[in-house]
């Protein structure tokens, strides 16, 4: 665990501590919380205007007509006629079989 002096106002300090006072937790908990929560919703989902939905959808139309349409059939030959080589270092054979298992399902689900 890390250490930090940080210089609060008398003010906040006194409002951090009442606050942790009301929770019944120490200062530095009630630190470490709000820290934490305010570091997470950095991380969350905010919702986008109808301008940057359209912005993205527009960009997502041109990505997927700039990749353009394979059929199934095209890339199981492709597939089929690529460079066999021997498998990664810690790629066992029994993980191969697994992986190659995984394919087949898909293939017959699809």
């Amino acid at each position: 665990m890390g250490r930090v002096t940080v210089y609060l106002p008398e003010k906040l300090l006194h409002q951090l501590k009442s606050l942790a006072r009301n929770e019944a937790v120490s200062l530095n908990q009630y630190i470490v919380y709000a820290l934490t929560r305010q570091a997470t919703l950095a991380y969350t989902v905010r919702p986008l205007s109808e301008a940057e939905t359209r912005q993205q959808q527009a960009a997502f139309s041109a990505l997927l007509q700039s990749l353009g349409q394979t059929s199934f059939s095209e890339i199981e030959k492709t597939l089929a006629e690529r460079e066999k080589v021997k498998p990664a270092k810690g790629l066992s054979p029994e993980v191969a079989k697994a992986l190659r298992n995984r394919i087949t399902k898909q293939k017959a689900s699809a």
